[in-house]
């Protein structure tokens, strides 16, 4: 079986939760025999098929370009980096031609989610929406903020989104997978009929558990003799590091040995500015280390979590919270915002700890309970560790690849255009600009 993976973006400087999630999914694929054709924008100055994915996958590189006139090219950089709404006049031809193809599966919205609706339509094939970071389960300033137009510029590409039904997207899916159940709750209620389907991230229980704390300590000599807390997550402000240097002063107050430690690429070149700013203007500089952005599988990472007296994650928003996974398998405690990935993984008090971020001394108790009584620490991570049986790649894969059997077996291929010969040419010979 042949599947089209559909990505908004793949850039291994800005490695994030989702793609180390496609990376486990699109290797257990591959060792269930299913081939995932991996669909993502060109990057400038790298080859065409480079990305970090198990040899099984087959890598497609797009040209493609944010379709608004008159924003800087770092603001258009940014719109990229947080999943800004692209377009690609190359996706659609590349997508069509694309040969014995079972199932297109986006992993993207917007006008690039829509050239996969169009082609899925017309090659008569299963199409398969996932949402990662949701799209009704989210707070309001964000539904708000995702769903804004851009703050300056003109943006021209609407006229590709009505032609390509991106707002029919969900519709028309055979399937809508989600990490999320309060997501998948919601989708159901719009469309009772719909295939809505809750899918977690999986977790390499054997990466997580070998020994790489000598590796970390190399790395980051900082680390030594201290208590480590880390935070992992991408710059930005959806992460919230920006409320965590607020509670800094007063995390170091009561324990002196404690080492901040921020580990993640940033996505928001002002964000990023900002929290060093807040780092000096705090004279935190020696209390706070900035790792910049690891792949999921460095052992550099893998040590850091295992160095760790406590994974903190003070996000706004977390659908479903892969790092708290993460940390159990290495054997550390995790203090988690209550959003509502998080809030299903968590058992408040007994694998982990939840807070309000609008009550910070919930945040500052459950610190406490955490530093001070070591064995709670371990106890609670040891019973994380025990519930990540269950999302191994090998588990999550098979789901996936009987959802991909199903789907076809409901839907047999009519392939009425094979070829692409009775596509509408105006679609598939259109070409456009190159990458910005």
């Amino acid at each position: 079986m042949r599947v089209v993976q559909l990505l908004r973006k793949l850039d291994p400087a800005e490695w994030g939760g989702t793609e180390t999630a496609m990376q486990r999914l699109f290797q257990g694929l591959s060792e269930q025999g299913v081939t995932p054709i991996v669909y993502c924008p060109r990057l400038a100055g790298q080859a065409p098929e480079s990305a970090p994915f198990s040899p099984g996958c087959r890598i497609r590189r797009f040209r493609s370009f944010v379709p608004v006139i008159g924003l800087s090219r770092e603001r258009k950089r940014q719109l990229v980096s947080v999943g800004g709404n692209l377009m690609s006049f190359q996706l659609l031809s590349s997508m069509w031609r694309e040969p014995d193809v079972s199932i297109i599966h986006t992993h993207t919205l917007g006008r690039v989610g829509g050239i996969a609706r169009t082609v899925a339509r017309r090659r008569r094939i299963p199409l398969v929406v996932s949402i990662h970071g949701g799209v009704l389960d989210l707070p309001a300033p964000l539904q708000q903020q995702f769903n804004a137009s851009p703050d300056h510029g003109w943006e021209w590409g609407k006229l590709f989104g009505w032609l390509f039904g991106s707002r029919h997207l969900f519709r028309d899916a055979d399937a809508i997978v989600t990490c999320n159940r309060n997501e998948a709750k919601l989708w159901q209620q719009i469309y009772p009929a719909k295939r809505v389907v809750v899918q977690p991230h999986a977790v390499p229980l054997e990466m997580y558990r070998r020994e790489q704390r000598a590796v970390a300590r190399a790395a980051y000599p900082q680390i030594e003799g201290r208590r480590v807390l880390l935070c992992l997550g991408r710059i930005d402000p959806v992460k919230n590091q920006a409320w965590l240097l607020e509670q800094a002063p007063a995390i170091f107050r009561q324990y002196p040995a404690a080492l901040l430690v921020l580990a993640g690429p940033c996505t928001d070149e002002a964000y990023g500015q900002e929290i060093a700013r807040s780092i000096r203007e705090h004279g935190l500089e020696e209390r706070v280390l900035l790792t910049g952005g690891l792949p999921a599988n460095d052992p550099r990472l893998v040590g850091l979590l295992q160095e760790a007296a406590a994974v903190l994650l003070p996000s706004v928003s977390e659908t479903f919270g892969l790092v708290i996974l993460e940390a159990w398998a290495a054997g550390a405690a995790v203090i988690s915002s209550r959003t509502s990935g998080p809030a299903v993984l968590v058992r408040h008090g007994q694998n982990g700890w939840l807070f309000d971020l609008e009550k910070p001394e919930s945040f500052h108790a459950a610190l406490a309970q955490v530093l001070s009584n070591p064995a709670l620490a371990r106890q609670a991570a040891g019973l994380g560790a025990a519930a990540c049986e269950q999302y191994t790649p090998k588990a999550i894969a098979e789901q996936v690849k009987q959802l991909y059997q199903e789907l076809v077996a409901q839907q047999p291929r009519l392939n009425s255009f094979p070829d692409g010969r009775d596509a509408p040419s105006t679609l598939l010979t259109a070409a456009g600009p190159r990458e910005t």
